[in-house]
């Protein structure tokens, strides 16, 4: 579509800017956000009122490949059913920490009528197709996508309303979402969850445990339990030991993909919405659909 007339946001300037001073202070926050006492001041900042982000494994598709069909299956119907799509040109991420730098042009997207007042220098609106791509894109980049529904956004886009947009971010571990999170505190652990229906299962005769998954897990939730690999509680499922798995003996493995959709969709439409009152069949008068 084209680029809706304004008003706009902040333009990519501005933006980068505010990026280059918030994102490292966001990154020692989250750091701190388990200490006694500056955990309940920092707390409120991942108030699960306002902050949730939901990891789709869409990285898994080259060690996994007759799995990874769910996640990305999920993604592109999300795609479909968002009325409007926007495309960042770069990841303000990888640009403000200079880390996987190749990888800079993978920007965010982000869905709904909310969208209309990112401003133009930021990117562009584009087709479910074109955002499908842009999608296997990241896939082949090994980048987890991170589903967000954040106050951050509305801040840094200028986006409105807060209830009518949702982002996807295309992280790799250093980025804003899974950055520093070995140590989060209690709201940012709730707040950041797997996907509906995920979870990881690890082959013990194949594992050998080599220690890399362990090492890889940007929540700490992976141990060494007599020798084998063992997710905790708090997995997060977003794949990345499977894919750094040198023996193939994890797995992320999902339920029913119907299921895995409508529980998934009914967090996201609790929170927000990204398509038109017409196209969920809703009439003036009446918002039930």
């Amino acid at each position: 579509m084209k680029q809706p007339k304004g008003p706009y946001g902040p333009p990519r300037q501005a933006t980068h800017r505010e990026a280059e001073k918030s994102l490292p202070k966001f990154d020692r926050y989250k750091r701190i956000s388990s200490y006694p006492i500056l955990k309940w001041f920092l707390n409120p900042i991942w108030s699960p009122r306002r902050w949730e982000v939901t990891a789709v494994p869409i990285n898994v598709e080259v060690t996994a490949p007759e799995t990874v069909s769910v996640p990305r299956r999920i993604m592109e119907r999300l795609i479909q059913e968002a009325e409007e799509i926007f495309v960042m040109d770069t990841c303000y991420c990888r640009e403000v920490f200079k880390h996987k730098e190749e990888y800079v042009d993978i920007g965010c997207m982000a869905f709904g009528t909310g969208t209309r007042r990112i401003h133009p220098t930021h990117g562009r609106f584009v087709s479910k197709q074109e955002a499908e791509e842009h999608v296997r894109k990241a896939a082949r980049a090994g980048l987890v996508a991170d589903v967000a529904w954040v106050w951050v956004d509305p801040y840094t886009w200028g986006t409105r309303p807060f209830d009518q947009q949702l982002f996807v971010c295309f992280c790799d571990d250093k980025c804003f979402y899974r950055g520093s999170m070995q140590k989060r505190g209690p709201n940012l652990n709730k707040t950041y969850k797997k996907l509906p229906g995920s979870s990881v299962w690890v082959d013990s005769a194949k594992c050998d445990g080599c220690g890399a998954c362990v090492e890889s897990c940007f929540v700490a939730e992976m141990k060494l339990v007599h020798g084998v690999a063992t997710p905790g509680k708090d997995c997060k499922a977003c794949g990345r030991c499977a894919e750094v798995c040198p023996g193939a003996a994890i797995e992320i493995r999902f339920d029913d993909e119907e299921a895995i959709f409508r529980d998934f969709m009914s967090r996201i439409r609790a929170r927000t919405s990204i398509a038109s009152k017409e196209q969920h069949g809703w009439t003036k008068g009446n918002d039930t659909p």
